[in-house]
């Protein structure tokens, strides 16, 4: 398993503003709860699902099932 930013630079850029200006919680969501605070509830159990392979809900993140590549 692997985690890793989007590879869209434009859509990282845009998401870590709306972090920034809403002091860490999620841009994507009105409430600010423990659960919406980056890296979210929704994605956190996202990553204990074995079999989820995908994007967080802001497309920040995104969880590869692909092991790391140790002879890079």
């Amino acid at each position: 398993m692997k985690i890793r930013l989007n590879e869209n630079a434009e859509i990282v850029k845009t998401v870590r503003e709306g972090l920034k200006a809403k002091g860490g919680y999620c841009p994507c969501r009105m409430e600010r709860t423990p659960d919406t605070k980056c890296m979210c509830k929704e994605f956190r159990d996202q990553i204990a699902d074995p079999n989820f392979e995908g994007y967080c809900h802001c497309m920040l993140y995104y969880k590869s099932n692909e092991e790391d590549d140790k002879n890079e």
